[in-house]
């Protein structure tokens, strides 16, 4: 590609894009080849990779907004096409057509409507969006310390699984995306994700032949047709929920200001206010509080972090067969008691390594990997010194 690679200082051991970027948190990053990634973020295409030591990206058609018309190709990628308003006969974001709301703001994960002039030659504007997203100004190597002190177990999990962060996303695509989550797997969900974006987003660009789209916003969700439309795209009861979730936020709640409005407000008054939408019990809420509305010690417990408690840490859950709510609160208070204010981050590392996908266990690096032969005695070696962390769910 033309368009030259920027860099963030950001060591390995702080971020792991292959574990992060993978693990069930967003669905929408891809990895287009062996350890580099693309996605839609901020109204833009962004391509990431990394080394040691820092973080590369290239933003590939910068200034663009999805709600936003764009003034032209982009000059640094020919490949890159204009965006284009997708004619669906949704009713348009009416949030956008504010002139107070002109200027993206961080706070919102950089999700905000508007364009910030001459934002594509701001090297320092795009380094705060990424740096945002990924929580680079949280000390990840101080937090993994603290755990390890604390916890025997997080303590071989995480010499595997270092450098595991929680993305601050945009609310409305973190609330959607979780909602399709209910009794679904990592790849389903994403499948569902893209369909959306497809279907209800905007087209932000096409690029190297792929067509890439804005996350939908809920008052497109919440037009007439989409519950009947989701459903034949195989969305099942969710389409129900997505829908009425998105009515319900944009007429009843104040629309997606009040969504990301929950940034402000504690977790024990967030939380509730979420399990009010359609579709959104305790397990979703904690997704959304956890991943974008910044409640770092929540908690989300599905039947897989319920495994993980039981056998590596309470065992007298092994004599429970349904996770009723008494058990919810049971494991996150536990967790919260033993990790601290970022017990969620750190249940996320826990959850990462025990996911079937990195069962075998990725590299220090993610370049200059080890022979599957290394690999496999390195493997034998931790079967024997932690047999339950790295056992199989």
């Amino acid at each position: 590609m033309s368009k030259m690679w920027r860099t963030i200082p950001c060591h390995i051991s702080e971020l792991r894009l292959d574990i992060t970027l993978a693990c069930g948190q967003s669905f929408r990053w891809k990895e287009i080849e062996p350890g580099t990634w693309r996605s839609v973020l901020a109204g833009s295409i962004w391509t990431l990779r990394q080394t040691d030591t820092h973080i590369s990206y290239q933003i590939h058609n910068p200034s663009t907004h999805p709600e936003v018309k764009t003034c032209g190709k982009s000059g640094d990628e020919l490949r890159v096409q204009s965006h284009k308003k997708k004619q669906r006969g949704a009713a348009p974001n009416q949030d956008c057509k504010s002139k107070k709301r002109q200027k993206m703001t961080l706070s919102g994960g950089g999700n905000e409507c508007g364009v910030v002039k001459g934002a594509e030659d701001d090297e320092k504007f795009s380094s705060a969006i990424l740096r945002d997203y990924l929580q680079l100004d949280v000390n990840l190597g101080e937090l993994y310390t603290q755990w390890q002190k604390a916890d025997k177990n997080f303590s071989k999990v995480s010499e595997s699984f270092p450098g595991v962060r929680i993305l601050r996303q945009d609310p409305v695509e973190n609330l959607v995306s979780f909602i399709c989550s209910s009794n679904n797997n990592i790849a389903r969900i994403t499948g569902m994700v893209e369909k959306l974006c497809q279907q209800y987003g905007d087209e932000v660009a096409v690029l190297d032949g792929v067509s890439w789209h804005s996350f939908p916003s809920l008052v497109a969700l919440s037009a007439k047709g989409v519950e009947e439309s989701l459903r034949k795209m195989g969305f099942g009861y969710r389409a129900k929920f997505i829908s009425q979730s998105a009515r319900m936020v944009t007429e009843d709640f104040g629309g997606e200001a009040w969504l990301r409005g929950l940034r402000d407000q504690p977790y024990q008054e967030a939380h509730p206010e979420l399990m009010k939408l359609p579709g959104v019990g305790a397990k979703v809420a904690d997704c959304v509080c956890l991943m974008s509305l910044d409640k770092r010690g929540a908690i989300p417990v599905d039947t897989h972090v319920w495994q993980i408690a039981s056998r590596d840490y309470i065992h007298t859950l092994q004599k429970t067969k349904t996770l009723t709510d008494r058990t919810y609160r049971q494991i996150g208070d536990f967790f919260r008691e033993l990790f601290g204010e970022y017990a969620g981050w750190a249940h996320s590392v826990l959850f990462s390594a025990d996911l079937k996908k990195f069962q075998k266990s990725p590299s220090a690096k993610p370049e200059g990997r080890k022979s599957k032969k290394e690999q496999q005695n390195k493997r034998k070696i931790q079967m024997k010194e932690s047999p339950v962390s790295h056992s199989v769910r």
